[in-house]
């Protein structure tokens, strides 16, 4: 079998990293993979967003399975054009993506199936979206509608902060096209929680339910960012509320793609918040999530590749439940100083061999290159330091320590992933 990865970030990592221990005989590749990639994978140089240079390729070299990890590609129909070529590839087709492409979109299908979320307003001009503002109590989330690489709600605790939010994106073009529509929302009391899919359309298999922390600073402080780490599973998620997500949330929405001819196949993710009413939608995404990805994956015993082979093929999958560890899963991001804003690349990365051999510790590379034989930074966020243990508390142990070890110029990190939990068990 040969698996093509379309992506080269942390996410990707960890799904050639899953994948390889489902398939050891099959033959990998991946977009120009980052190093933590390239000793299980031979290296295509084509960017993600290639959509018909990817198909190409992947027509002439005979690819078994195409796997999709970002969004970009998603939504310029990456999957379109290889269906087109009767290519089998694991993602939805553009129409299904604007799911994660257009906020927009995503809340105004949640509104017509009474599907939980926060009351909302669109706006494409800043004159309609003040007065909505004006009138409308504080605090606020003012969203970007478009792609934003997880960085465009911006959670506003007064009028003011909303209306410059607003005028950032409307007028000054802060998020270029992604702002050129705002979805401005009442502000969600409760926790956060990730929930993926894998869905053929109509059936649904629910993954296990994971936390992830998106602002840069302690405490769920500061700017948004594409996460900053995040832990499985979470005790929050109880099955209960797991079986209400599944009948409240994801059956519907895919019974209302699949009426409107365009089904979504693929990976659905849910970001919930958990309110005193019940679970409802922060957003939905077309892809599997980052950082998410590196807790659920380590922790899935049952094989991920059968379900993926299944949906790209077109075929059913039957939700007969997945097996997983009793191991918790934690990931610390190391990022790069100033992200989400400004920041330098190029720095050395010292990574002290001896943690790369451990069997509760797993790093996936993110934004990493090679300049002759260094290893330095290349993005925001560069590794996710995963720690494996009996409980939440030994799996962030095991994380800070490699989070240690670790050293480049500017490294920045959360300590208190999985403080939520932390301070439920001490109440």
């Amino acid at each position: 079998m040969r698996i093509l990865i379309v992506g080269n970030g942390g996410r990707e990592h960890a799904l050639l990293w899953k994948l390889r221990a489902d398939a050891p005989a099959a033959e990998f590749f991946a977009t120009r993979p980052n190093p933590g990639m390239l000793p299980g994978c031979t290296p295509v140089d084509l960017a993600p967003t290639d959509v018909e240079g990817l198909a190409g390729w992947a027509d002439a070299n005979g690819i078994s399975l195409t796997v999709v990890g970002p969004e970009i590609p998603l939504a310029r129909g990456i999957a379109d054009t290889f269906r087109r070529r009767g290519l089998p590839l694991f993602g939805p087709m553009a129409a299904a993506a604007r799911i994660e492409s257009s906020k927009a979109f995503a809340k105004e299908l949640m509104k017509r199936l009474e599907v939980p979320t926060a009351a909302h307003a669109c706006f494409r001009s800043f004159a309609e979206a003040e007065g909505f503002i004006r009138e409308t109590p504080a605090p606020l989330v003012v969203k970007a509608s478009g792609l934003a690489a997880g960085k465009g709600a911006i959670v506003c605790s007064s009028t003011e902060e909303a209306l410059d939010a607003a005028r950032a994106m409307l007028e000054s073009g802060e998020f270029g096209e992604a702002g050129a529509e705002v979805v401005v929302e009442e502000f969600m009391e409760g926790e956060e929680l990730s929930i993926f899919g894998i869905t053929d359309g109509r059936h649904v298999t629910l993954l296990l339910p994971s936390q992830d922390h998106k602002p840069i600073g302690e405490g769920d402080t500061g700017p948004n960012t594409g996460g900053m780490g995040a832990y499985a599973p979470v005790p929050l998620a109880s099955p209960g509320l797991v079986d209400e997500a599944r009948d409240r949330i994801f059956l519907p929405v895919l019974d209302a793609l699949e009426r409107a001819a365009t089904p979504f196949r693929g990976l659905l993710y849910a970001g919930l918040m958990v309110t005193p009413e019940g679970p409802k939608v922060v957003e939905f995404n077309c892809r599997f999530g980052d950082p998410e990805t590196q807790v659920v994956l380590p922790l899935m015993e049952s094989p991920l590749l059968e379900l993926m082979v299944a949906v790209a093929r077109g075929g059913r999958i039957d939700d007969t439940g997945t097996h997983w560890s009793t191991r918790t899963a934690l990931n610390t991001v190391l990022a790069s100083e100033g992200y989400p804003g400004d920041y330098e690349k190029g720095h050395e990365i010292q990574i002290p061999p001896e943690l790369t051999e451990r069997d509760d510790l797993l790093l996936f590379h993110a934004g990493t290159r090679t300049e002759g034989d260094r290893l330095v930074t290349s993005g925001g966020r560069v590794l996710s330091v995963v720690g494996l243990g009996r409980n939440l508390e030994e799996a962030r142990a095991r994380s800070l320590e490699g989070v240690e070890a670790i050293d480049f110029e500017g490294k920045t990190f959360r300590s208190d992933i999985g403080f939520r939990a932390f301070a439920r068990d001490e109440a």
